[in-house]
């Protein structure tokens, strides 16, 4: 299992905190050093909607102007931008065996999923 994120935020640290409590094994893959590739960005973007991989809610998607942000209008649009700004990407995301499975944190989502 791979925990995509960055370390200091702070839905991934309650993400990895979860995952440590219950035992589950993991690699975290950190997008603001690592990187993240377009291949990937369009796997998470067809498991669960681009306009989920996008994080309208942060400060990175906030800076931008109005008409960019209208600009930003499909999913091809959207990996372009998110390549660029690591930091737009909700997350955290996590893969088992290779598939997108869970998107930001939600205890019971990862119960259900994680068990």
């Amino acid at each position: 299992m791979v925990v995509y994120g960055i370390p200091n935020c702070n839905t991934v640290k309650k993400s990895l905190d979860w995952l440590k409590a219950h035992q589950i094994d993991f690699e975290f893959h950190d997008f603001k050093k690592k990187g993240i590739t377009a291949e990937k960005l369009n796997d998470w973007c067809n498991a669960f909607g681009w306009e989920t991989v996008l994080n309208r809610k942060g400060l990175t998607w906030k800076k931008l102007t109005k008409e960019a942000q209208t600009n930003i209008d499909t999913q091809e649009k959207a990996i372009a931008y998110l390549i660029e700004n690591t930091s737009a990407i909700k997350r955290p995301v996590i893969e088992k065996d290779g598939q997108a499975i869970l998107i930001s944190f939600d205890e019971d989502r990862y119960a259900q999923t994680l068990g």
